[in-house]
């Protein structure tokens, strides 16, 4: 039986996390934060196990982290821009 996880990631650089509630596969959403720190960008995924202590994603909080809603998604954007400005480079 495969147990289902939270998919969390967290901005270092402003100290702000986010429960992740789009339907990602947790290689997909590994991967994409893999793609996020080869550009430079100071991200951690987390994957905590669904459990009865953390049933609800409003229960769950990180020591020194605020909770952001949309920051994965502000994340995206910043990534392609630097993705953008790479290829912009290569010319």
């Amino acid at each position: 039986m495969l147990a289902k996880s939270w998919l969390i990631i967290k901005d270092e650089t402003t100290r702000t996390f986010e429960v992740v509630t789009q339907s990602l596969s947790e290689n997909a959403f590994s991967n994409m934060v893999i793609a996020m720190q080869r550009a430079g960008m100071t991200v951690t995924p987390v994957l905590l196990p669904v459990s009865n202590r953390h049933a609800s994603k409003e229960h769950i909080t990180f020591t020194g982290y605020t909770r952001e809603e949309g920051l994965y998604n502000r994340l995206l954007q910043h990534h392609h821009k630097l993705i953008q400005q790479a290829l912009g480079d290569w010319d």
